[in-house]
């Protein structure tokens, strides 16, 4: 069974950071892209960063120059630093990985539970 957990959200104010990890874990083959998604109230959910295999990451343009996506391969994890934080960065943050399971070995797209990050005073 494959699973993808997130950690780090929280409470922070206008121009602080957070730190927000994912771990995937079980029998898995192979892992391409992963990254991060957010929706809030009454919006689609939207994609914030992503980041092949290889390391190379694609940003929102809103997240652009504050937030930076890493991962470790080895680990099958990815982080999110983010920084200089907006009240409209406040969004329930969802971590994806495009993986292939030995069960199936067929990739498939996989979500972590979520995790709200709220940017207020």
């Amino acid at each position: 069974q494959v699973q993808l957990v997130e950690s780090g959200g929280g409470l922070v104010q206008p121009g602080g950071s957070l730190r927000l990890s994912c771990a995937a874990s079980g029998t898995i083959y192979s892992i391409s892209a992963m990254g991060w998604y957010r929706q809030s109230p009454g919006n689609q959910r939207e994609l914030v960063a992503v980041i092949s295999s290889g390391g190379s990451a694609n940003y929102a343009d809103s997240v652009k120059g504050r937030f930076s996506i890493s991962r470790d391969n080895a680990k099958n994890t990815v982080v999110l630093e983010t920084g200089s934080l907006k009240p409209e960065d406040t969004a329930v943050y969802y971590c994806y990985a495009k993986l292939t399971p030995y069960s199936t070995h067929r990739q498939q797209t996989y979500w972590g539970q979520g995790t709200q990050v709220t940017v207020s005073l």
